[in-house]
């Protein structure tokens, strides 16, 4: 499954550290943050709950950048 989330990140190099936290994070199989658009597309490992992997995903981020944001 798929989903596409805004975000709000300040610079490109923030929004790279964010595609690598989610990326690293259990129940995403891959990751794309584009900083021109503010959007994060988000692919899903099977059978994941997408509420709670990105619940995870958003404190992950919030690791490497504290100013980020992601709109659930």
């Amino acid at each position: 499954m798929k989903k596409t989330y805004k975000i709000d990140v300040d610079c490109a190099n923030c929004a790279n550290k964010m595609e690598e936290a989610t990326k690293a994070t259990a129940g995403v199989k891959d990751a794309t943050v584009n900083f021109m658009t503010l959007k994060m597309n988000v692919e899903f490992e099977d059978g994941a709950d997408a509420k709670s992997v990105m619940q995870d995903v958003l404190k992950n981020c919030k690791k490497v950048e504290d100013d980020c944001e992601i709109f659930l």
